[in-house]
């Protein structure tokens, strides 16, 4: 199975965010020794939960300390960025690492609206013309003049370069379209809140056209996990990301607790039932309980590559989930 990496700089309780930048950096160099595919960063705005603010910057990093290893977002937020930019930044990347960059889109802001308006210097967000921008920033990377005069007397630099991969993710299906007709590969974020279905793949598929940055269509699917040696023990180092679930669903976000720290954390009935639902999408157990499940999953769905995000709160034990899977998987 083809097993990468999704990373959003957890911030954990007693940690710092240059800590958690560094541990970024950690996994990027173990995931390229093991063999994983590729390994992209989340962008986050507004958070002392995460440090992944700027993942154009850190994928540059990770790139200069990886060798095999595609590097990439996942996803960069578009609103936030013009189409000169996006394809500057990535054209950028790719001439340092050509070959190995991902130029990952998403849709959502990434923070809240305070953040969302202090990125766009107060102006309303432009929400309503997401995939022309990112029509304009793929044509603009591919080094062809865009129709709109905007765009239409400028160039952008560095070009002649190998292009990245192309990539727009999803939660809901809505982009499954919009990502096979503009020839982009298809991430679909099942650790959002599930909701995958064969259906939504499919149409997918079925509306893919083949692209200069993207040849065949390509689905990755992005699982949350937690794996240990025993159940019992992943079962342990699971309960703050948890309690961390619940408390996004309550519109509270909050530093990663320690697992001693969930295990003396107040919760009521519902909570527990909660989390139990929560269960659904994000994976705990054994390395091979949880490995026959993603391959099961694979074999009813039909997408060509695992991406895999955990955040137990110590470091060690993040990347002994990823050794273990791999151990399992590759």
């Amino acid at each position: 199975m083809k097993l990468s990496v999704l990373d959003q700089a957890p911030i954990t309780t007693g940690n710092t965010a240059a800590g958690a930048l560094k541990k970024a950096e950690e996994l990027a160099i173990l995931a390229d020794e093991l063999g994983f595919h590729r390994m992209w960063m989340a962008e986050h705005h507004g958070t002392d939960a995460f440090a992944s603010s700027a993942p154009e910057v850190i994928a540059a990093h990770l790139a200069a300390k990886t060798k095999n290893l595609r590097i990439g977002t996942g996803g960069v937020m578009m609103m936030h960025y013009s189409p000169l930019k996006l394809a500057e930044v990535f054209k950028t990347l790719s001439a340092f690492s050509p070959g190995r960059i991902d130029f990952g889109v998403g849709r959502a802001p990434g923070g809240d609206n305070h953040a969302m308006y202090a990125l766009s210097e107060g102006r309303p967000p432009m929400v309503n013309n997401m995939y022309e921008k990112l029509a304009i920033a793929l044509q603009l990377i591919n080094d062809e003049i865009p129709e709109e005069s905007l765009y239409n007397r400028t160039i952008a630099t560095p070009s002649k370069i190998v292009l990245p991969e192309a990539w727009l993710l999803g939660s809901t299906g809505n982009s499954a379209v919009q990502a096979g007709r503009m020839g982009l590969g298809y991430s679909f974020a099942q650790f959002f809140q599930g909701g995958m279905t064969p259906a939504i793949l499919e149409t997918y598929r079925k509306n893919f056209t083949p692209s200069p940055l993207m040849e065949k269509p390509e689905i990755n699917v992005t699982y949350l996990v937690t794996v240990a040696e025993t159940n019992e023990e992943a079962e342990f180092e699971a309960l703050p990301q948890d309690i961390s679930r619940l408390s996004l669903m309550k519109g509270q976000i909050r530093p990663l607790m320690t697992p001693e720290e969930a295990q003396n954390y107040p919760l009521t009935e519902m909570d527990r039932m909660m989390i139990e639902e929560n269960r659904k999408i994000h994976l705990v157990g054994s390395a091979k309980e949880v490995a026959e499940t993603l391959q099961e999953e694979q074999d009813n769905y039909g997408f060509d590559e695992v991406m895999i995000c955990s955040i137990p709160h110590s470091q060690e034990k993040r990347l002994n989930v990823y050794r273990l899977l791999a151990k399992e998987l590759m």
